[in-house]
């Protein structure tokens, strides 16, 4: 076994090593990073992804003739259908609030700055939001088994995801 001062000495080359490495290492970090920031371009707002999403959701729309089945279809249990709807419109008007009133026809960009009570009352309605969202996918789930069958999911998802990609267009 190792005597104390054995043990001292061992110790300290590794913490001069460590020290070492985490300094090579920082550094190679910072000009990767300064390198990254200099080539960096900005994302472009319309991408392949976003088209591929919201074609696929106007696509199911009309081949499974989405609305004439909410409207129509007497086999949806409606107590289900009405809480999804309820929250839809909950997580929807929260979103056109910040998009199309705070930024559009206030036209301001940094609401932290202007109104300091955003952050925390988005975090809490992001929160309560995904809640809903998950809520509102079960419920809506449930509401349309009887239509769609094993369909229902990804139906809904592909719907989901066309008004994602559609919302994150206007912002």
């Amino acid at each position: 076994m190792l005597n104390d001062s054995e043990f001292a000495t061992l110790r300290n080359r590794f913490k001069r090593d460590a020290e070492f490495l985490m300094q090579t290492a920082t550094n190679g970090d910072e000009d990767e990073k300064s390198q990254k920031e200099k080539d960096a371009k900005p994302l472009p707002r319309i991408n392949r992804h976003s088209i591929f999403w919201i074609v696929a959701s106007v696509g199911v729309t009309y081949y499974v003739d989405f609305f004439h089945n909410i409207i129509e279809n007497e086999d949806i249990k409606s107590w289900w259908f009405n809480v999804g709807l309820a929250l839809l419109g909950i997580c929807l008007s929260l979103a056109m609030f910040c998009i199309v009133y705070l930024e559009w026809f206030k036209g301001i960009r940094h609401y932290d700055q202007e109104y300091p009570a955003i952050p925390p009352i988005t975090t809490a309605a992001f929160i309560a939001a995904s809640c809903s969202i998950l809520y509102f996918l079960c419920s809506l789930n449930m509401a349309l088994w009887p239509v769609w069958s094993f369909l229902t999911p990804l139906i809904l998802f592909t719907q989901f995801m066309g008004v994602v990609m559609f919302i994150s267009l206007l912002g």
